[in-house]
């Protein structure tokens, strides 16, 4: 029986409401400047309602963007994150989840040593291999193209490990009704364990999302044309002004509307987001 501790109930509530403060009020700031003047924000005094230039602001952002920080608009750069983004996580997870099957499911030689040459590459991300994946990128001529923005982050070691550890839990029992039904490798594949593995997939696919609209060092150092620019490169441009301050209140419309796409993924997936991330039996 669960004790009733009011005390303990309302610290709880408390914690939460005072950590669900702190991670709001900077995008609350955020919002607000993105609907204020260009000048407002530097006098030193935050205001707290929203101004009377939000509608301006972001149209300025989607439309034209920032020509003397050299930042085009930002509807382009948000489609080019997002096509980054949907490339790199649909790509880790089929690549992953192919090579869990076959590490798992299937007797070949060095098939351990195939699986520790994976794991151990969570050692070496594209910061520390940037050189070598750089040289590689320019010698295929893929600078400036989306393959060059995805190709290169698609391998994943950690979603590798992931599926292998989840497939290792199927029963053994389930893998022998398939095969006395006759179902093949592929047809057990396509037909028992991908609908198993769909919490783990939507978890990963969210954290993989993720991960790939937020790249700015890879997509930084790759692409010198503006038409493959991400989302985040741009609002480091707007932000880094050489003679002028930044305007801030344009700067934070586009992270507002740079925000906008991973939250509708969250708020999208978030039941099978959690449910993958905290599910122990299938």
């Amino acid at each position: 029986m669960v004790e009733n501790r009011p005390f303990l109930t309302f610290l709880s509530h408390l914690v939460l409401i005072l950590g669900l403060l702190v991670v709001f009020l900077p995008v609350y700031i955020a919002l607000i400047a993105s609907t204020r003047g260009p000048t407002e924000f530097l006098s030193g005094i935050v205001p707290l309602l929203p101004g009377d230039h939000t509608i301006a602001n972001y149209r300025a952002m989607l439309q034209s963007g920032l020509s003397t920080s050299g930042a085009p608009p930002l509807f382009p750069m948000m489609m080019n994150s997002l096509i980054m983004a949907l490339a790199i996580a649909i790509g880790k997870i089929v690549i992953s989840i192919i090579s869990a099957y076959a590490i798992v499911y299937f007797r070949f030689p060095f098939r351990a040593l195939a699986f520790w040459a994976i794991f151990v590459t969570l050692m070496l991300p594209v910061e520390v291999r940037i050189i070598p994946t750089f040289e590689v990128v320019a010698n295929l001529s893929m600078l400036n193209s989306y393959a060059g923005l995805t190709i290169p982050l698609i391998a994943s070691a950690t979603a590798t490990f992931l599926f292998r550890q989840f497939f290792l839990t199927v029963p053994e029992e389930l893998i022998e009704a398939a095969r006395v039904d006759g179902a093949g490798p592929i047809k057990f594949f396509w037909d028992i364990l991908l609908p198993l593995s769909r919490t783990n997939i939507a978890a990963l696919f969210v954290i993989l999302f993720i991960y790939g609209w937020n790249q700015y060092l890879w997509p930084l150092l790759i692409t010198t044309d503006t038409r493959y620019y991400t989302v985040v490169m741009g609002i480091k441009r707007m932000a880094a002004y050489a003679d002028a301050e930044p305007l801030w209140n344009l700067v934070m419309a586009a992270v507002m509307l740079a925000a906008i796409p991973p939250v509708i993924v969250i708020i999208f997936m978030q039941r099978l987001f959690i449910k993958g991330l905290v599910e122990t039996e299938k």
